[in-house]
């Protein structure tokens, strides 16, 4: 488990790129947190890092469920689990039909379905400690 204390977006884009790293295909986060947390500014550090010219394309997937962003050599798809009510609509939304051991799977709003994320995916814990410090910790 490492921890982090992001003190602005730009040490959580850091953060985000040391994760970015470890990252390859077949690779699946699961983000943790509350509304506005940081999720989505740590997605886009993860694809800032990983596909920069996807960069202005990174937004959350709130209303459309899932963003796509497809670089030369990967994708990355964003889910956003808020909106979905039960295992039903997950499924129907065809979460589990993405091949992911093609690509990188992010999930924001993971605790809503912890039995559909996978026992290797990396989980990333966001907590607001002020408006702009975050604790980062990954497991």
């Amino acid at each position: 488990m490492d921890e982090f204390l992001s003190k602005s977006l730009c040490d959580t884009d850091n953060i985000a790129a040391e994760v970015a790293k470890k990252m390859k295909k077949g690779c699946f986060l699961a983000l943790y947190g509350e509304m506005g947390a940081g999720k989505t500014a740590f997605v886009r550090g993860i694809v800032k890092s990983l596909i920069p010219e996807c960069l202005p394309l990174v937004h959350s997937p709130t209303f459309a469920i899932v963003n796509e962003y497809a670089g030369s050599t990967l994708t990355i798809y964003h889910f956003d689990l808020y909106r979905i009510k039960n295992e039903d609509d997950l499924y129907s939304t065809g979460f589990y039909d993405y091949p992911s051991d093609d690509c990188i799977i992010i999930t924001e709003w993971s605790e809503l379905f912890e039995g559909a994320i996978p026992d290797e995916a990396v989980r990333i814990k966001i907590e607001r400690l002020s408006d702009e410090e975050r604790r980062i910790v990954i497991c």
